[in-house]
């Protein structure tokens, strides 16, 4: 994993800042610490900051939008 992905998943997070409970919201500073620092995440690390990102991340529904922007035949 790549510094670039830690920075994905840690700038999605930050959105669901305030939903994390009290040991998830000190693992969550503890990453962005760690990054901050600029160190690579081990496996562990990165395994449980996936495991945040898939718990909170909640995926837009694309379909919702197909009434905006029907074909329109003519």
């Amino acid at each position: 994993m790549s510094f670039r992905d830690q920075q994905k998943y840690l700038d999605e997070l930050r959105k669901y800042e305030k939903k994390l409970d009290r040991n998830e919201l000190e693992d969550y500073k503890m990453f962005v610490k760690m990054h901050k620092d600029e160190e690579e995440f081990d496996s562990v690390t990165l395994q449980r900051l996936q495991e945040l990102y898939e718990k909170y991340y909640e995926p837009v529904d694309k379909h919702k939008y197909d009434a905006f922007f029907k074909r329109r035949d003519i």
